[in-house]
């Protein structure tokens, strides 16, 4: 039995670096709330996908994107988590 596919459109900030936004339809933003949409920018389409549990996303879980898209009808997907210690050394 194959598994089920959630569609999924991916729209990018215009404000932040790396941030991304999926959504569960196209150009669905009224599930967003407006604060969130303000701090994102202007959204600029980047994909879509049909994402299954089977599938790898690089840097979020593929099963808590489908569990937003499915009950919030949007997930966030934040910047990377800079560390500077991976880059310059340990802090001590």
């Amino acid at each position: 039995m194959t598994d089920p596919t959630t569609p999924c459109w991916i729209y990018r900030s215009t404000r932040k670096d790396e941030m991304y936004l999926y959504l569960a339809a196209e150009e669905t933003f009224d599930e967003v709330p407006d604060l969130l949409l303000q701090r994102f920018g202007r959204p600029q389409f980047v994909m879509q996908l049909e994402l299954t549990p089977a599938r790898r996303l690089a840097r979020v879980e593929t099963s808590a994107v489908i569990t937003a898209l499915r009950e919030q009808g949007y997930f966030l997907q934040m910047p990377p988590e800079l560390r500077p210690d991976l880059y310059h050394g340990n802090a001590d």
